[in-house]
């Protein structure tokens, strides 16, 4: 009897603890009942702004400013049931915007945000931040300012974008493109299919991060410009000392920039001229493969890198017969290789001029030689001086694989 009484009791146990796993998610949220912030543009504020401020952060008088600029935050938030989340959902139509456009004023991009909770009834949440745009203003004077509160907020993915933008960052959350019903998706599949086309190396958030903490390496970021008031280029490439942005390189360059990073992916396309004539041809790049030796010479760092590109010649203009002359094509590999090492001993002594070393040659010294790295540089502000008298030597192997078809 008392048998039977325990196993009965050991059963309403166990029956007792799988109630409780059936109550759900213990920190379940509603999907409506938050509001996802799909991207942030971030530009300087206007003078004025502060009197116009209200006292949420702060009160009157009672605490001193922070000092600096104040932040203009543009947000786009997802309306609930407008946003397609699947090809099951239509798209466009003329419906109502997916999207809400939001301004909103602070000292720091946290304090913008906390300001913008106060208008909107929802929790704001970041995890579906998918592109943050900031002005060449606003990233010339630094980006630790709002870096500080991204990298503290847990939900905001590091696969996410930044991007520097020519203009006001707040007119790239109103543009309306024809081909995406929602801004923010435009924007981010423009610069992550760039990656895949060959246009831009891969630099999401997370990796722009490392790069800025890292000892032997400077950051960069896409360059924007708008053109017209849909369409978006890819305007270069912001490289940065430290967190602030110092310049930016040609949309040309940077395939050399990729040329020297060791980024396969071809995509780029350039002139070369026929030696000896007036005809050009151009060349898509359709494969890379870096290799960079580094050693110390003399005491100081040296690098010998060596790009092997693999060429289709995509067009020809003046004269398309003379292709067939196998001596023809070796000229045109010579050209394009002498081209191609010029723009990359120029690209280099421009980074070295600026101090700016995005190639990251830094980080390959203190890898492969850590005893010269600790006796003789250890910091990044020392790294930037010898990176400064770094002898680079390029030396480039083109190969036309292909001249392309044509019909006949």
């Amino acid at each position: 009897m008392t048998f039977g009484v325990k196993r009965i009791g050991m059963g309403c146990l166990i029956i007792f603890l799988f109630v409780l796993l059936l109550a759900g998610c213990w920190d379940s949220n509603d999907i409506e009942a938050r509001s996802n912030v799909l991207a942030i543009a971030i530009d300087k504020a206007d003078p004025e702004a502060e009197q116009e401020q209200d006292d949420i952060t702060m009160e009157e008088g009672m605490t001193a400013s922070p000092q600096g600029d104040m932040l203009q935050v543009t947000a786009q938030v997802a309306i609930p049931g407008e946003v397609p989340l699947g090809p099951g959902m239509a798209e466009g139509g003329g419906g109502p915007d997916p999207v809400w456009v939001l301004h909103v004023t602070g000292y720091s991009l946290q304090d913008a945000l906390s300001r913008l909770q106060q208008q909107i009834a929802e929790e704001l949440f970041l995890g579906h931040l998918r592109v943050i745009v900031v002005h060449e203003d606003v990233a010339r004077e630094g980006v630790d300012r709002f870096n500080t509160s991204l990298l503290r907020e847990p939900d905001v993915r590091r696969t996410a974008w930044m991007v520097v933008s020519q203009e006001e960052a707040a007119q790239y959350m109103d543009l309306a493109p024809a081909l995406e019903d929602i801004p923010t998706l435009y924007l981010a599949h423009m610069v992550e299919n760039s990656v895949g086309l060959g246009k831009f190396p891969d630099n999401y958030l997370g990796l722009f991060w490392r790069m800025l903490s890292s000892q032997g390496q400077d950051g960069y970021l896409p360059y924007l410009k708008m053109r017209g008031d849909e369409q978006i280029q890819i305007n270069g490439l912001a490289y940065f000392r430290d967190d602030q942005m110092i310049g930016e390189i040609d949309p040309i360059n940077i395939g050399t920039f990729m040329a020297l990073t060791d980024e396969e992916q071809g995509g780029y396309e350039f002139f070369s001229i026929v030696p000896g004539t007036d005809a050009h041809v151009l060349n898509h790049t359709d494969m890379r493969e870096t290799k960079i030796n580094t050693e110390i010479r003399d005491g100081k760092p040296y690098a010998n890198i060596t790009v092997r590109y693999e060429l289709v010649i995509n067009e020809t203009i003046e004269d398309d017969d003379q292709l067939r002359d196998s001596k023809v094509i070796e000229n045109i590999e010579e050209a394009a290789k002498k081209e191609n090492t010029d723009a990359a001993e120029r690209l280099i002594q421009e980074m070295q001029d600026e101090k700016s070393d995005i190639f990251g040659f830094g980080e390959y010294i203190r890898a492969k030689h850590p005893g010269y790295w600790n006796q003789h540089i250890g910091t990044k502000e020392q790294w930037r001086d010898a990176f400064q008298d770094m002898d680079v030597d390029v030396d480039y192997i083109i190969q036309i694989r292909r001249v392309g078809t044509q019909a006949t």
